[in-house]
């Protein structure tokens, strides 16, 4: 996965959040393969260093920290948050988060596009996480971002890819990456959003609070790869009656 001209062997992204302990979240990102894990700015302290900040748990030498600005509910205050992040020596990437709704944590698009602005003329290589719609993401596009980054279903929810249609048509209107963001619950629901042409998948809540996290984060490598193969391969096209593996055509004593 190419984002702003940097390679990345995994297409899997994963978070820090919601892990029981430190110890069973580096397990987790070790066993999940991936090369970039994001961090809430505002959840971290940025100066404090010791052994209970999330910061001293990551290996700066073994994963590229995104920064987020997760928790933030307008333009300005995410555009600040990426600006600390970026001061605190994070890095110039950012997931772009800026909240509409509380209850669904749903984007606020026009904020979104704005900040996206914003911060695009300021040498950041932004990342939006995004609503479904087609209009947004052309618009996003054109406003400088490096990707893409659909919801699937509402964040942390586990529902699975609710909107296969739309991130179909997303792929189809974009240049850019589409990263789909939010909703994976289990790996067939990554494995879908890689057949439908997703160039990578960003999760959290599905490995963390698995049972499991690590066997869990093992399996949603195994699916990302799987389902870009398979999108890759292309499927078959779907019928809808019965067709025999082995034709009958020709079968000895059949008329």
């Amino acid at each position: 996965m190419i984002l702003a001209g940097r390679e990345f062997r995994s297409r899997l992204i994963v978070g820090t959040g919601k892990y029981p302990t430190f110890q069973v979240m580096r397990e987790a990102h070790e066993a999940s393969g991936a090369d970039m894990v994001t961090v809430a700015v505002r959840r971290v302290d940025l100066k404090a260093r010791g052994p209970e900040n999330l910061l001293d748990h990551i290996d700066p030498k073994r994963f590229f920290i995104l920064p987020n600005t997760a928790a933030c509910f307008t333009a300005d205050e995410a555009v600040r948050t990426a600006r600390l992040g970026r001061e605190a020596g994070l890095s110039h990437f950012v997931k772009l988060e800026v909240i509409g709704d509380e209850k669904t944590l749903y984007p606020d698009t026009e904020a979104l596009l704005a900040a996206t602005r914003i911060l695009v003329k300021e040498g950041f290589v932004v990342l939006p996480y995004t609503t479904d719609d087609v209009v947004v993401a052309k618009k996003l596009e054109e406003a400088g971002a490096a990707a893409v980054m659909p919801l699937g279903a509402p964040i942390g929810s586990g529902l699975g890819i609710q909107n296969r249609l739309n991130i179909e048509l997303i792929r189809e209107a974009i240049r850019v990456p589409l990263i789909v963001d939010a909703g994976v619950g289990t790996a067939s629901d990554a494995s879908i959003a890689m057949e439908l042409g997703a160039d990578g998948v960003l999760m959290n809540t599905a490995i963390a609070l698995a049972r499991d996290p690590a066997r869990m984060a093992s399996a949603m490598k195994k699916a990302v790869e799987a389902g870009r193969e398979a999108f890759l391969a292309g499927r078959m096209a779907p019928r809808k009656y019965a067709s025999a593996s082995s034709p009958l055509e020709g079968v000895v004593g059949r008329s």
